[in-house]
């Protein structure tokens, strides 16, 4: 088609510049010449910065190193990724998360998420190494050193903005007016598709498997995420650094006996059943959390905390898990008595009880609803300042994820085929538990 060869040709003129290429490229009469061109025929708006990252992406020649020239993409293969980044309007989002300090894991699949540890090579097409080496080719991606450790990878699609500048430069398209200042109480670090993977991961048993519980319950850490976008408007973010994970020197000896230092991932240690268990992490028990999370007891942000637990330190760890159990049996006519039906049939229960109640009945356990009461105390003692506060032990800080994590658990049993509100089901999980008080 003509308009195919206009491209071709536009893009060929480009492809002729020499190195190291103009001082300003999008000033370049070849480049203005494709820009108008793209703006007549895709009539999205003008697309600079847009059309700038995705020929950066392409491999414009003039931009590549010499002895890199290798990774440009032929004229024909460019125009059409080119035509179709213009044409596109769902891009796929890959969120890649290196699992630091995990064991040996089994590889699991579940939803648009996967966990495994992968070769070199399939890390090279995750990472999409090629596009990477084209807009970063002084930093390559070190993928045979990344290779030594587990990932969890969660895939989603997304609809694009049909304007491909929005892409590129969002921040030009942001609202001024808006107050920039304002927090949006359950946003969370992640992602919220890294978020609903960590959560359904974060009810395994990680706090009952770890060997050195001195030193972390949890298996694994995501100190960083690499989000990829298959949007060519999307310029990628440099590729990450394995020297930003957890490493440990090897001593080995060669063929002659010689001793050659080596580098290995350091594990937090898991016990044996933590292989079998988790291979229950499956596609079916996926779509059983997400027809929970899709119910009325889910709308309290129990999610959230769970995993604000996971990602936060210290007391900021035990404040958060005892916040997600909260979330997850409290109701606001817990601490506002006014509220209460008339007659109020549990009248001498204190908010406190009335949630280590919800926490016996849904846990048939005696000891957890005792438990809650004994580390509500010591969250009360530092939410109020008390003085002489004494250390939170490894015992108290595992057993206040042990309470967060089975009442999570808890909550999604409850939740597969209920229909009722949620104040009905903590009302009859209330009733249920005086007996454990």
């Amino acid at each position: 088609m003509a308009a195919d060869q206009q491209l071709l040709d536009a893009l060929a003129a480009l492809w002729r510049i020499p190195r190291p290429g103009p001082t300003n490229l999008l000033s370049a009469p070849a480049f203005v010449a494709l820009s108008e061109l793209c703006d007549r025929r895709y009539s999205r708006g003008k697309a600079t910065f847009a059309l700038s990252s995705a020929l950066r992406s392409l491999g414009l020649p003039c931009g590549l190193p010499l002895d890199q020239a290798g990774l440009a993409l032929d004229l024909p293969t460019a125009a059409a990724a080119l035509d179709a980044a213009y044409s596109r309007r769902i891009t796929v989002r890959r969120h890649i998360c290196p699992l630091d300090l995990a064991d040996d894991l089994p590889p699991m699949s579940f939803g648009n998420t996967r966990v495994a540890q992968f070769t070199a090579e399939e890390l090279g097409k995750l990472f999409d190494a090629p596009r990477l080496a084209r807009n970063f080719p002084a930093l390559p991606l070190e993928a045979k050193r990344l290779a030594q450790f587990h990932w969890l990878v969660v895939e989603e699609e997304i609809e694009v903005d049909p304007r491909p500048e929005s892409r590129a430069a969002p921040f030009m398209f942001t609202d001024m007016r808006q107050d920039f200042g304002e927090i949006e109480p359950h946003h969370g670090r992640f992602p919220p598709a890294v978020e609903g993977a960590l959560f359904f991961l974060l009810l395994a048993r990680w706090e009952e498997w770890s060997t050195m519980l001195e030193v972390d319950w949890r298996g694994f850490l995501v100190p960083w995420i690499y989000t990829l976008d298959e949007d060519l408007f999307v310029r990628p973010a440099r590729p990450p650094s394995p020297d930003d994970l957890t490493l440990e020197p090897r001593i080995v000896e060669d063929r002659w006996g010689e001793e050659i230092e080596l580098e290995r991932p350091s594990a937090l240690p898991l016990d044996d059943s933590a292989k079998t268990e988790l291979q229950l992490f499956t596609d079916a028990a996926w779509t059983e959390l997400q027809a929970a999370r899709a119910t009325p007891l889910f709308e309290a942000p129990v999610v959230h905390f769970l995993v604000r637990a996971f990602l936060a330190d210290g007391i900021d760890e035990v404040m958060a898990h005892m916040t997600a159990i909260e979330a997850a049996l409290g109701l606001e006519i817990d601490h506002m008595r006014k509220l209460r039906p008339k007659p109020d049939p549990h009248p001498k229960l204190s908010a406190t009880e009335r949630v280590s109640a919800r926490i016996g009945a849904a846990l048939t356990d005696a000891k957890a609803a005792e438990n809650y009461k004994d580390l509500f105390e010591l969250r009360s003692a530092f939410v109020h300042g008390r003085a002489g506060l004494p250390k939170i032990s490894t015992t108290q800080r595992v057993l206040a994820r042990n309470l967060a994590r089975r009442v999570a658990r808890a909550l999604v049993a409850l939740a597969v085929h209920r229909t009722r509100s949620r104040a009905d089901v903590l009302d009859d999980l209330l009733r249920q538990g005086i007996a454990y008080l």
